[in-house]
């Protein structure tokens, strides 16, 4: 019974793969078809003659032994499809293809769909050129320029729940609502230039231009140039028709100044005129150009050092410090350590095409006591190489860099054992006497933050004895 059940189920699978190759045979596109396991169930004869093999030759066998560059593997695992991604057959071939997961009603992968959308990249151009598709054109340019001059980063972009994180998020968005000048501050490597994206996009210039410079980066003989610009024949090598500088490309948008604190001191004197005046005059001109634009700085340096080392101007210092934003190193809000690890691992497995979801708690209490000097693009870099490493979806303490496996320290030996209730309210006091802080002992914003009515939060004040200025 069973033998005759498998033979009409053969029939039956023989009867739909002949029925799929009549009706995709004619389609002057590559198509394929997988089953659950990723191998072939269906082959078009426009696929077989592209990959360079007989249908018969490569009909059920897995497609990875087809094609070893292949990432339907992946797919089938993230169960997100891939539209218009560019790939390289192990033929030599480069395309552009379409990899769909097909899920059943249990929200399973039943099926994989694939297709070649340009078997050619060269072909793209020419049908764009054939049909003088000026429209689409003209969207591409616009979406790259977005790209090289707009703002990438949004608040759903910084990743964070911890209280000073909330707050220093509370006052960024404030921020975007002025006008004012900005100063972020922080250590490198916290994502000073996220928030500058954020306020950027969530201020009344989101449309206009978002244009970054690394003052630090650009050789002190060049950086007026690309700041101010310059006229034809300016100096030798001058472009002809010159140049239009960051300050022009960035009215009725914003400019941002990353490493404020590494500009030479003749070129803050020239930042200090645009602040005050709101214009600028390119190198070798003779005419002043106003300007519109909002200057949102960053650096890594302590500013006032600076100021007393004479390295910095005090008066751009304050120009510039109207809104100050200080973001933490990680090592200040290791609770936010869990969910940033978990978005960098689904970041990175999708750049690096494996697919790893997991983390064991071991691996994960070594991250979160680490120090982390080098904040989050440290924890970024040990994350991506604990994603090579791995042979499984699981990223386990052996995967982690040596120098974060270690023994608990003395001090942590000696520490002296208390009672959970005692560990709670310990917690409890501090949390509630660092939110009272972050708000300036705003008791009603303490308590909407904290979640608790604000009659509770001064029986709180009353039982753990904190002192609040008012």
């Amino acid at each position: 019974m069973e033998n005759t059940i498998h033979l009409q189920s053969q029939v039956a699978d023989d009867a739909l793969v002949k029925n799929l190759n009549r009706i995709f045979d004619p389609v002057p596109v590559p198509i394929i078809l997988l089953n659950k396991h990723t191998e072939i169930l269906m082959i078009n004869q426009p696929f077989a003659d592209y990959l360079g093999y007989s249908r018969e030759e490569i009909m059920g066998k897995r497609v990875d032994v087809v094609d070893p560059n292949t990432r339907f593997p992946y797919v089938f695992k993230s169960k997100k499809p891939e539209i218009y991604c560019k790939h390289k057959f192990s033929n030599g071939h480069t395309a552009l293809v379409h990899r769909i997961p097909v899920l059943d009603d249990n929200g399973e992968v039943a099926y994989g769909f694939g297709m070649v959308v340009f078997d050619d990249l060269r072909s793209l151009q020419e049908v764009l050129e054939r049909n003088k598709l000026l429209e689409g054109k003209l969207m591409i340019y616009q979406e790259e320029l977005k790209n090289i001059r707009g703002a990438k980063y949004s608040w759903d972009t910084i990743i964070g729940n911890s209280l000073v994180m909330q707050h220093v998020k509370m006052m960024s968005s404030k921020a975007a609502k002025t006008d004012s000048n900005v100063l972020i501050i922080g250590e490198s490597g916290t994502g000073k230039e996220l928030f500058a994206h954020a306020i950027h996009n969530d201020s009344k210039r989101f449309d206009g231009p978002f244009v970054k410079i690394n003052c630090a980066a650009i050789p002190k003989d060049l950086l007026e140039s690309e700041l101010f610009g310059y006229e034809e024949g300016a100096f030798t090598g001058a472009k002809k028709h010159g140049k239009v500088g960051k300050f022009e490309l960035a009215n009725g948008g914003t400019i941002f100044l990353d490493e404020i604190g590494d500009m030479p001191l003749d070129m803050q004197v020239k930042i200090l005129r645009v602040l005050q005046e709101k214009e600028i005059e390119r190198i070798g001109g003779n005419r002043t150009i106003p300007i519109d634009t909002r200057i949102i700085a960053a650096t890594n340096r302590d500013l006032k050092e600076r100021i007393k080392e004479g390295e910095f101007r005090e008066d751009l210092y304050y120009r510039l410090n109207v809104i100050n934003i200080e973001v933490p190193p990680l090592r200040k809000r290791k609770e936010d350590v869990e969910l940033i690890t978990l978005k960098l691992m689904e970041k990175l497995s999708n750049n690096l095409g494996r697919y790893v979801s997991n983390i064991t708690v071991e691996a994960l209490e070594s991250l979160k006591q680490y120090n982390w000097p080098g904040n989050i693009r440290e924890l970024e870099n040990v994350i991506e190489r604990a994603i090579n490493m791995t042979d499984t979806e699981s990223i386990e303490m052996q995967h982690l860099p040596a120098f974060m496996i270690s023994e608990p320290s003395d001090e942590l030996k000696d520490t002296p054992l208390v009672s959970l209730r005692t560990a709670v309210e310990e917690v409890e006091k501090t949390t509630i006497h660092n939110c009272l802080k972050a708000v300036s002992y705003n008791k009603l914003k303490a308590a909407k933050i904290l979640g608790i009515s604000r009659t509770s939060l001064y029986e709180k004040i009353e039982k753990y004895h904190i002192d609040t200025p008012n």
